[in-house]
């Protein structure tokens, strides 16, 4: 299990900008309905790490880059993530997130799919409110993208021959793209030139691709009381992530087909025998590999801010991002 007082070590120096960030979020969920201030309360009571947040702050800071709108920035990427997580409990279906009740749950689908747009469109009116249309085309495109994204997976379910490669686009689309707006952030504010942009936008998809992989993971090794979810449900309805892709990969044509068929017959209690298939063929064990060397390969990218606290969080970040267990 993740060690959320490490996290809270990690994050110290950044803490004040996290306090202006909750504070202006909770500002601006208040208030223009009384459905919607419910809703709003509803969803602060369940709020997650603020990991692109925290990359922001840490990037912005680490490059010398913060400036007075990062906060509302950082807001605008985080509503933005809010509004595609309703929409997402609606097309799963989820009951749960984060251990308490989806909205959707709670309310309906309807009033899940609204206040959703309803974020989008408080995203996007703070972003106007920068003055920057650099940042107004990068986040609108990472928004864009992040539909590619989550298209191109459902279009992918039960594909079992579905690839490394294109799997990695389709999680670069759907989950790297807001890390990478949010680590572009602070060149873009600060007029940086294009190789600053580039080397922390490549650092944030790197860095989001890891943590969508080692988020995958939690499928097959997550705590359900901490994840809200039952092992085995995304690998059992068809949706292909690394660890069986790489175990459908290595095995042998016999034992392919049989895992495909359990997995099409889609038995609840069958998933100990597709777990098994994919620990013994090595796929949990690659997938936690790849996950650790895209994120040293985001280090990388920004190596010559090295010299400073913020990097030194930014690296104990990536660790805590990829190690994910539950």
């Amino acid at each position: 299990m993740l060690n959320t007082d490490k996290m809270m070590e990690y994050i110290g120096p950044v803490q004040e900008d996290l306090n202006q960030f909750s504070a202006k979020l909770s500002d601006h969920l208040r208030g223009d309905s009384p459905l919607i201030s419910s809703i709003a309360r509803h969803l602060l009571k369940s709020r997650g790490k603020r990991i692109r947040p925290v990359f922001l702050f840490l990037t912005s800071r680490a490059g010398d880059n913060f400036t007075e709108f990062s906060v509302d920035a950082s807001l605008a990427i985080e509503l933005i993530h809010t509004a595609t997580l309703l929409h997402d409990d609606v097309v799963d279906e989820s009951e749960l997130r984060r251990g308490q009740q989806t909205v959707n749950a709670q309310w309906t689908n309807l009033i899940s799919v609204l206040m959703g747009d309803y974020l989008f469109a408080k995203a996007f009116r703070i972003m106007v409110e920068s003055d920057s249309i650099e940042l107004m085309r990068s986040i609108s495109r990472a928004t864009e993208r992040v539909a590619v994204g989550e298209l191109r997976q459902i279009e992918e379910t039960g594909n079992f021959d579905l690839s490394e490669e294109e799997y990695i686009n389709i999680i670069a689309d759907k989950t790297a793209s807001l890390f990478n707006v949010s680590c572009e952030t602070g060149p873009i504010l600060n007029n940086r030139n294009d190789r600053d942009r580039k080397k922390f936008a490549s650092f944030g998809e790197k860095v989001g691709i890891a943590f969508q992989i080692a988020d995958d993971l939690l499928d097959y090794v997550g705590d359900s009381d901490i994840t809200g979810k039952q092992p085995g449900i995304d690998v059992m309805t068809g949706q292909m992530t690394l660890p069986l892709i790489y175990s459908l990969k290595k095995a042998s044509q016999s034992s392919r087909k049989e895992i495909i068929g359990i997995i099409k017959n889609s038995k609840e209690e069958s998933f100990e025998k597709v777990y098994n298939f994919v620990s013994e063929t090595g796929g949990i064990d690659y997938a936690y590999r790849k996950a650790n060397e895209l994120g040293q390969q985001g280090l990388d990218e920004i190596i010559s801010v090295r010299n400073s606290v913020y990097f030194e969080r930014l690296e104990n970040m990536v660790n805590f991002t990829t190690a994910r267990v539950s």
